[in-house]
């Protein structure tokens, strides 16, 4: 049948030990891996998006499509184009375009009397 075998003396220990110096090692690098995710972790959280909101003439919007959707940033003519198609119509995204565009301050009379 079987017999017994002897392990030898690197198998009956288990695995190696880590010197005083690898431990340290592998404590810095782990203190700096949760170091850089703390940081991203914060930095994330207190930067601010500046194409998150619309203003100053600037609009910002969620266009959709049938594979998800992008994110609009139009200035200039680009938004006063954007603004005056989205009065124009009464659906449901140029109703959130309306709203951006107020915000941005292209109301639907101020583009009236810019022609």
């Amino acid at each position: 049948m079987y017999s017994k075998t002897r392990l030898g003396g690197d198998q009956a220990e288990g695995a190696r030990k880590l010197t005083p110096r690898g431990k340290r090692i592998v404590y810095l690098v782990l203190g700096l891996v949760v170091a850089a995710c703390a940081a991203v972790g914060i930095w994330s959280a207190v930067t601010s998006d500046p194409l998150a909101t619309s203003a100053n003439g600037c609009v910002s919007v969620n266009i959709p499509s049938s594979t998800g959707g992008q994110i609009g940033h139009f200035c200039g003519t680009q938004a006063k184009s954007l603004c005056r198609q989205a009065f124009a119509k009464s659906d449901a995204t140029a109703a959130a375009e309306q709203k951006q565009c107020d915000l941005a301050g292209l109301t639907k009379a101020k583009l009236a009397a810019a022609g």
